[in-house]
């Protein structure tokens, strides 16, 4: 669903050496991009075609030609010319057989052959390799390129009897070329003319390359001339076969190598136009030839899609012309035309998307433009909603669509122009099937040529004009430059239209156009786009990308017309170019977008994608500012761009290149994109607004509308936004979206205060039914939506935020949402059956489900059957039955029984059980039972089946005190039961033996300091006694024997075994405490406290005691213990050194790996799955050092001994070379931190040395732990330093470096609060 349009037009003209001399042939030199014309004066022409880059003024000189003269025999002439790229030279054919070679750089001709009955016709073979010639005598050669005759054979089937050689045979051949080669070379074809058939038939003959021999025939036919061409992809070969005896145009047919007949399509002209130089362009897709009437010639270029032919182009020149032409054998969309005197044209095609913004389709097809409203009807091409019928051929068009004006402006290839006024879109349905005839626009002066044409407002035109020689669309007037080549203006075109017309019906008569501004451009304009925010202004890009803004006096501007716009300015030429309106941070902001040829997609100079093959903007917004760019890569993946990411410059984070994402080892591959599933496919238009559709067409035509989920919950939030509950719930049922996003869009409180206006719009008891069902826990838009969705500014994101912040308990939201949807009901829709059922069906989704509610509403309609109670409010409901069958549906149905159960109401249960398709074998003897108990025990015994003891312990507490030892056995049971128990029985003796019950419980759970409080409240004292010294509670037990009234002796004798319990349980401070307090035992006592190294208070009790011998016996100790340190600290010291040496090896490994990776990285990227996965294996081992590196800085052990040992110990092993080594290595480092009982056990050593005098080893000691501590932080310091960066410095992560920086920074710190500063 394209256009062809003509993107840039050069001119020249030969400077012939006579009036009598014409252009006969050309030749293309691919390499050095020249082309070469031959005269009828034997001249040979050399032009060098620049690049578009190179064309530094449009059409202001004409392109230099050098002329060199062959010398030939008088009377002989030029008959055929080709390039052979392997000699660079030209092969040229002559009326008396030479074959010449003519090397143009040195201007030398070569004979190298000659052919009797002259050359008619050569055509080398793609490849170069082989030279076809075809004689007067009507015989075909073929050569190699040392012009050896491989094989020849007799073009035509001639009678045996007929001697080729006559000249009355010789004749009738044509001078033009009939051999075409098939793009590999390997076959070539010929047209052959039937002998003895009137009227005149020929057959297309098909040649094997390497022998010669004939292939296939077709049937005798009546071709016209000798047209014929092999199209380059080889699937097959264009004809034109002569219909004048039908009285029918000419029609282009189509051949299969087999010679069968395939398609053919008619020219839809006169029946005595002839039709010659057909020529498909070098990628198949375009067909051109040269209609030859009585009034004009022509180009037309006809394009093939759908199974339909369209005329995409026809360019009109006079009959005097003789035009011809060729297509650039490297560019597809390059044509270059010459006529007999030296006039010559380069024409650049390019397709652009036949899809309007308003997403109204104008497919161009000869005289026609079909039209289809994509948003009405998505029918391909040749289909359609109706047609436009113009005079001529239509060349280019512009659309103009705004509110409800919609103009349409034609250029036609007579040189006319068209307009159409459309009514509004809504109205277009009643033009179905129809074809409206349009008349051209009456004007005075001719508007010459147009290249673009756009809209500036609903009565102005802006177009790129030039008057071009003498083409028929100049008959009208002729303006041109000095030197006589065409002129270039930019035109400003008034129409309106002189008919009064009623509003509706389609207005294409009656127009009238005018010229009312003309300004000389020199450059080369690449495209024309209007300016939505300036009346009458638009923005013309020139080649190089340069930008400049047109301003119209029409729009009230009074200054230059032309105005430089530096910061739109693209970086290279973008004949795609497209302004969007952005919303803005306070007004709309206006964004052009440019593709250029390499398929880079630009926003001024800033280059978004570089591997862009089609692009478009979607909008949801209601000031029409555009919201998301589409655009599809070469690599045929689909993208949905947010708008806010382009200006905020977050491409790169989001997006990538724009390439295919790469599988990661984890799983997620971080896809934000589409594949589109057939290669070649492009984007051609959307479906703005609540459509959210991308309209795709493949290369076979068809279109395919996807709705990707970016834009569909775009969509979705903007109508949520504007409060249109109804259009958002009817866009998530059509797309499949989860419910949840109605809630989640903007939180929970948020959606509670609009459930009543949600249940009003939607208005549909079945819609609203499927939404409460599907409504779930948690936020779908921060987990299943989170990388889809972009709200549509700020204030919608503080109101999410907000909305949320207030609900922070996800489990709330099923229950909060039913409830509000449930009141919403109640309150908006009628009471009816449907309603109810409604309900019901909230209760039963509730978390949990509220099904005693749901059942108390059903026993209340059952009442209502029960009482025959016939009022107006009985048919608002429905029957209990149904009601509980509906809620059945929805439930478990074991919950809806026991649920029943748990009202009381056995009746009611037994309704709910024959529903359920519960066996009555089943239930009916439990119900009977249930029914001969008492109440309290009926209510007990369906507390204790539903497993709610607290209410079955109080109806058995109600049932009386015969039951008391049924609810002790309940208690024990269910021992959270006792507090209950205690509250509901008042009896003293009957509390105490719950609190004792409840005591055993505890000691059995092994909460033995619980279960000793709860005897001491019963007065358990043994118990209490026993649960104490169990717990390790020595002072309980203490207490308890004094409560008991023990003895003097059995305290000591408890003492003893006390002490003996502690020091197992590794207490020895607590053994101590007994020994010197209950035992009197001094010796013990202080034994104890040098086990638990408490120093300071050994020696005090020893000097207490005035027990010298105990005194020495503590400063041995010290004497032992200081020594052991300082050996362990030592020790330490040379390990922190070793693990930083060995830590500093492994991330300088890991950061060359890490670089590695990194280099790898594109190529890597680029890798199929299979072989990603591969790679992604080979680097497992490397998941320590590539991930999470940085968690190992915070790690923090607390020490847990009560020994006092040196420092914190670290479980695990290191192993050298191993993945973790590194993280190990750090928490080795972390671990070895003195704990805080070590500090405290080394202050208390330092003071008790320096009591007894021994102030040398206390100071050894302290610069042991002093320089071991420093060691110990600065090491794991440089760790995390060097986590943070990705290169080494030797000098500056050392050891001995992060010493002294660590020594300056931390002696004041609460680390080195156990050092003495007398020692120091």
């Amino acid at each position: 669903m394209n256009n062809l349009k003509l993107s840039w037009e050069l001119p020249s003209k030969l400077q012939l050496h006579s009036e009598d001399e014409v252009v006969q042939f050309a030749a293309f030199d691919i390499e050095r991009n020249r082309i070469f014309f031959a005269s009828s004066a034997n001249f040979i022409y050399t032009t060098h075609i620049p690049s578009p880059q190179d064309e530094g003024t449009w059409g202001s000189a004409s392109l230099s030609a050098a002329a060199d003269s062959i010398d030939m025999e008088p009377g002989d002439y030029i008959t055929s010319m080709d390039y052979l790229m392997e000699k660079e030279a030209l092969i040229i054919g002559t009326s008396y057989g030479l074959l010449l070679l003519y090397i143009v750089d040195d201007g030398t001709t070569e004979v190298v052959g000659r052919v009797e009955g002259g050359i008619k016709c050569i055509s080398p073979s793609p490849d170069g390799d082989l030279l076809g010639v075809i004689t007067g005598f009507g015989q075909i050669l073929v050569m190699t390129h040392d012009w050896d005759v491989l094989y020849e054979m007799a073009l035509d089937d001639h009678p045996g009897d007929v001697d080729v050689h006559e000249p009355a045979v010789s004749s009738n051949y044509s001078c033009e070329s009939p051999i075409s080669w098939r793009g590999d070379g390997k076959f070539f074809a010929t047209l052959s003319k039937v002998h003895d058939a009137l009227p005149l038939r020929k057959k297309l003959k098909v040649w094997e390359r390497d022998s010669g021999a004939l292939h296939s025939v077709s049937e005798p036919m009546g071709f016209m001339g000798a047209v014929l061409d092999w199209m380059p992809s080889g699937a097959k070969i264009a004809s034109v076969y002569d219909r004048r005896e039908e009285k029918n145009s000419p029609s282009i047919v189509f051949f299969e190598k087999n010679g069968l007949q395939r398609s053919s399509f008619g020219v839809n002209d006169n029946t005595d136009v002839k039709v010659d130089s057909l020529k498909w362009n070098c990628n198949s897709e375009l067909l051109a030839f040269v209609v030859r009437g009585e009034d004009h010639e022509s180009i037309r270029i006809w394009f093939f899609n759908n199974n339909h032919w369209y005329l995409k182009q026809e360019i009109r020149y006079l009959k005097q012309d003789g035009v011809k032409f060729i297509w650039d054998p490297t560019k597809p969309l390059q044509l270059i035309s010459w006529t007999v005197d030296g006039q010559i044209m380069i024409y650049n095609f390019m397709w652009i998307t036949a899809v309007m913004d308003n997403s109204t389709a104008f497919v161009i097809d000869d005289s026609k433009i079909l039209v289809t409203p994509l948003s009405v009807s998505l029918i391909p091409p040749p289909m359609y909603l109706f047609s436009l019928k113009f005079p001529s051929a239509v060349r280019s068009m512009a659309f103009f669509s705004h509110g409800s004006k919609h103009n349409l402006a034609t250029f036609l290839s007579d040189g006319r122009l068209c307009i159409v006024e459309l009514p509004e879109i809504d109205m277009w349905e009643e033009l179905e099937g129809t074809e409206v005839s349009v008349e051209a626009a009456s004007c005075d002066i001719g508007f010459g040529s147009f290249t673009h044409l756009a809209w500036l407002d609903s009565h102005v035109l802006l177009s790129v004009s030039h008057f071009t020689f003498n083409q028929i669309n100049c008959s009208l007037g002729n303006f041109s430059s000095k030197d006589g080549l065409p002129a270039y203006y930019l035109q400003e075109i008034q129409v309106m239209c002189s008919e009064y017309h009623k509003p509706g019906p389609v207005t294409s008569t009656g127009w009238q156009a005018k010229i009312s501004n003309q300004i000389s451009v020199e450059e080369r304009v690449i495209g024309i786009i209007p300016g939505p925010l300036n009346r009458c202004s638009a923005y013309i890009q020139f080649d190089g990308g340069k930008i400049v803004q047109y301003l119209s006096k029409l729009g009230g501007n009074r200054v230059v017309p032309l105005q430089k716009c530096d910061d739109m300015c693209f970086s290279s030429s973008c004949p795609w170019m497209t302004l969007a309106l952005a919303e803005g941070f306070v007004s709309q902001k206006a964004l052009l977008f440019g593709l250029d040829d390499n398929g880079r997609l630009q926003v001024g100079r800033r280059i978004l994608c570089d591997n862009c093959s089609s692009f478009s903007f979607y909008s949801n917004a209601t000031d029409q500012s555009i919201t998301h760019l589409i655009l599809s890569t070469k690599q045929d993946l689909l993208f949905i761009v947010d708008i806010a990411d382009i200006q905020n410059e977050q491409l790169a984070v989001k997006y990538g290149n724009f390439l295919p994402a790469f599988k990661t080892r984890t799983g997620d591959d971080g896809r934000n994109y589409i594949n589109i599933w057939e290669r070649g496919a492009r984007v051609i238009g959307v479906l703005h607004g609540d459509e959210s559709a991308v309209i795709i067409q493949t290369i076979r035509g068809n279109l395919e509308c996807v709705y990707p989920r970016k834009l569909v919950l775009a969509s979705i939030i903007n109508a949520l936004v504007q409060g249109r509950f109804r259009d958002a719930l009817y866009m998530i049922r059509r797309h499949r979206i989860d419910f949840n996003v109605i809630v989640d869009h903007c939180g929970l409180k948020a959606f509670i205060l609009s459930a009543p206006e949600f249940v009003k719009q939607v208005s549909n008891l079945s819609y609203i039914t499927e939404f409460v069902c599907a409504i779930t826990n948690g936020n779908v838009m921060e987990t299943l939506y989170k990388d889809y969705i972009l709200l549509p500014c700020q204030k919608e994101l503080n109101t999410v935020k907000s909305g949320y912040a207030d609900n922070s308990d996800s489990n709330s939201k099923i229950s909060a949402v039913l409830l509000a949807i449930r009141k919403a009901l109640e309150e908006q829709i009628v009471e009816s059956p449907s309603r109810e059922l409604c309900i019901l069906t909230t209760l039963a989704q509730s978390q949990p489900p509220a099904l005693e509610e749901a059942l108390t509403r059903i026993k209340f309609v059952r009442q209502m059957e029960l009482s025959g109670s016939d009022g107006p409010g009985r048919n608002n409901y429905p029957s209990a039955e149904e009601s509980l069958k509906h809620l059945l549906w929805l439930s478990d149905p074991e919950a809806v029984f026991e649920a029943a159960l748990g009202i009381y109401d056995l009746k009611l249960a037994a309704m709910v059980a024959l529903n359920s398709q519960k066996d009555p074998k089943e239930f009916l003897p439990f119900l009977q039972e249930l029914e001969r108990m008492p109440a309290a025990l009926m209510q007990y015994n369906i507390d204790l089946r539903l497993q709610r003891y607290e209410n079955a312990l109080r109806h058995l507490v109600s049932a009386g005190d015969g039951y008391y030892e049924d609810c002790m056995r309940l208690m024990r049971s269910y021992p959270q039961l006792f507090p209950l128990g205690l509250k509901l029985i008042s009896d003293p003796v009957k509390k105490a033996q719950i609190l004792d019950a409840w005591g055993d419980h505890l000691s059995s759970m092994k909460s033995f300091e619980d279960a000793a409080v709860t005897y001491l409240c019963c007065s358990s004292l043994e118990k209490a006694l026993k649960a104490y010294r169990s717990s390790g509670n020595w002072r309980g037990v203490l207490t308890v024997a004094g409560l008991i009234k023990s003895g003097k002796e059995e305290v000591i004798q408890l003492a003893y075994e006390l002490c003996e319990e502690l020091q197992a349980l590794g207490k020895p401070g607590d053994a101590a405490t007994i020994a010197l307090e209950y035992c009197g035992d001094v010796k013990a006592g202080i034994d104890l406290l040098v086990s638990a190294r408490d120093w300071e208070e050994a020696l005090r009790i020893a000097f207490l005691h005035l027990r010298d011998d105990l005194v020495s016996e503590v400063k041995i100790a010290c004497l032992e213990c200081a020594n052991l340190l300082i050996g362990e600290y030592e020790e330490g010291l040379e390990k922190v050194g070793k693990y930083v040496a060995r830590y500093l090896a492994v991330r300088q490994r890991r950061l060359f790996l890490a670089a590695k990776l990194r280099s790898d990285e594109q190529s890597v990227a680029e890798l199929d799955d299979e072989t990603a996965s591969e790679v992604s294996s080979s680097f497992s081992g490397m998941s320590a050092y590539t991930t999470g590196t940085r968690r190992g800085s915070a790690a923090s052990i607390s020490s847990t001994s009560t020994k006092g040992r040196g420092r914190q110990r670290n479980k695990g092993k290191i192993r050298a070379g191993s993945p973790g080594e590194e993280m190990a290595l750090v928490e080795h480092l972390n671990g070895m931190a003195l704990a805080t009982g070590a500090k405290h056990e080394i202050k208390s050593l330092l003071m008790s040395l320096l009591m007894l005098g021994e102030e040398d080893l206390a100071r050894k000691l302290q610069r042991a732990c002093e320089n071991f501590q420093l060691s110990q932080m600065a090491a794991v310091k440089l760790a995390e330093d060097a986590m943070l960066t990705d290169s080494m410095d030797d000098h500056v992560y050392s050891l001995e470096h992060y010493i002294q920086k660590v020594r300056k920074e931390v002696h004041n710190l609460e680390a080195f609060s156990w050092q003495s500063s007398v020692l120091v």
